[in-house]
């Protein structure tokens, strides 16, 4: 466990130094009043508790992505444990602090706006596009996947978990944002804290150790998918996620203070990587090696593999409430997942949501499509989301590149991970089955060589922004 815990703080070493450096580089500004003073609406603009802004914004972050998706990149190595520390300093934590201090600062905007205040009215319009779907996928998954957990720990109906999951995120999406998200979010976020220590002790006390012999260039993945680009796609929410861009406006339009942003966003992705990196550790030392651990996979999806851990290492009753600390995680973004979505197209048309007739008229209709989507197998298009997730991702990171190099500081703590991730999606996209289908050293190869002629565009406008007299 010494592995597990030496990367454990260096998250935490990279909130107080590098967190602090990229909230310098932002430049807050604390006499500055936020959205939630100046636009108090008693519905989505509600001042909040730092601490409750603080547990909001984490739960609606980590759904699935940071359980599931470290337990599918252990079937890779040691690997994984790097790229959630490495992803969550310098890639996600930052990502989640531009999407939600320019929502800040431009009066609580949705992402879609947000980014397309920097790179045109066409990357809107993509980003309210990707924004919409990959919301409302997120929900629908959210609603089935706690609703088959729920029925397999109860016994009771699925369909029954289904419709109670579905009054819930209505509510959650049309009354005021303190009345039910604000007041059971501490509850849930006990739940999650429970999870994830729980599960943490459990392989400490029991003396778990990370498969030996392997070292981070070993990938071992018993299929032998390749590192490159897939462990950036598949483990997503645990290191960056594009998902997050859409849910950091909710806590812009609530945080009391410019201040608290490196606590609230930056703050809340070191926690998920923990999450990932326990989750992930347990998938390289409960299991004796990646094959046994991919056998579960293969038979019961990654929630076999939590239940596994859960009742092993907790016994059945500290087992059934770290299950439920999991179940937490999809429904407290399900419900922001439509929340966002529902502001989103507010703003799209024009129409404030202040009213309860008004938010309504888009939430009916809104959760009549979620409810198609349930009854219907759409397999293939969430075959794409993961990518479209990155894609999210991508375009916060220029966006955020473009207002750094606007106001002339230094855009490189955002410039460089947008390359980075600009090589994974282009890289992806052309070798999967799903995208082009080119040989890998091909797709490899020129989605380097996409991502490095957007990185000199970038440096030509940085540059003509520099020979700006005012900032933009």
């Amino acid at each position: 466990m010494t592995v597990f815990f030496g990367c454990i703080a260096l998250l935490l070493i990279g909130y107080f130094t590098y967190g602090a450096f990229v909230e310098k580089v932002f430049g807050v500004e604390p006499d500055r009043p936020t959205p939630c003073c100046q636009l108090a609406d008693g519905v989505d603009y509600v001042e909040m508790p730092t601490w409750r802004v603080f547990f909001i914004q984490l739960l609606d972050i980590a759904g699935l992505g940071p359980v599931f998706g470290p337990i599918l990149a252990a079937l890779y190595g040691p690997v994984a444990l790097v790229w959630i520390v490495l992803g969550c300093i310098f890639a996600g934590a930052v990502h989640d602090y531009f999407s939600g201090m320019l929502s800040v600062r431009d009066r609580g905007a949705s992402i879609p706006e947000v980014v397309g205040n920097y790179l045109g009215m066409t990357a809107r319009q993509v980003m309210r596009l990707f924004s919409v779907i990959l919301l409302l996928l997120v929900g629908v998954v959210f609603i089935l996947g706690p609703a088959k957990l729920l029925a397999n720990m109860s016994g009771m109906n699925v369909q029954l978990w289904v419709a109670v999951i579905f009054v819930y995120y209505f509510l959650a999406t049309v009354l005021p944002i303190d009345k039910i998200i604000g007041q059971l979010y501490p509850i849930f976020g006990a739940l999650l804290l429970f999870m994830s220590v729980g599960v943490m002790g459990g392989l400490v006390y029991h003396g778990y150790t990370i498969l030996p012999n392997l070292d981070v260039m070993t990938n071992i993945h018993p299929e032998g998918l390749p590192i490159w680009p897939l462990i950036f796609i598949t483990l997503s929410c645990g290191a960056i996620s594009g998902f997050h861009s859409t849910q950091s406006p909710l806590m812009a339009r609530c945080i009391q203070n410019e201040r608290h942003g490196r606590l609230v966003f930056y703050g809340a992705m070191i926690v998920e990587g923990i999450i990932a990196l326990i989750w992930a550790t347990a998938g390289m030392s409960f299991y004796a090696d990646a094959p046994a651990l991919q056998a579960v996979i293969k038979s019961g999806t990654p929630s076999l593999v939590v239940k596994e851990v859960c009742t092993t290492l907790l016994g059945s009753v500290g087992g059934a409430l770290a299950i439920l600390g999991v179940v937490v995680l999809p429904i407290t973004s399900g419900d922001t997942a439509f929340r966002a979505t529902r502001l989103i197209i507010a703003e799209t048309l024009g129409m404030e949501q202040k009213a309860i007739g008004k938010r309504l008229a888009l939430a009916l209709p809104l959760f009549a499509i979620a409810f198609i989507l349930t009854q219907v197998n759409f397999d293939i298009i969430w075959r794409y989301f993961g990518w479209a997730n990155q894609m999210l991702s991508m375009l916060m990171l220029w966006a955020a590149a473009c207002y750094l190099a606007q106001q002339k500081k230094f855009h490189w703590i955002c410039s460089l991970p947008a390359t980075f991730m600009s090589a994974v999606d282009a890289s992806f996209i052309l070798q999967a089955k799903i995208g082009f289908n080119l040989p890998a050293d091909i797709s490899n190869m020129a989605g380097v060589g996409i991502a490095l002629a957007l990185f000199a565009i970038f440096l030509v406008y940085a540059n003509r922004q520099r020979c700006c007299q005012t900032p933009a």
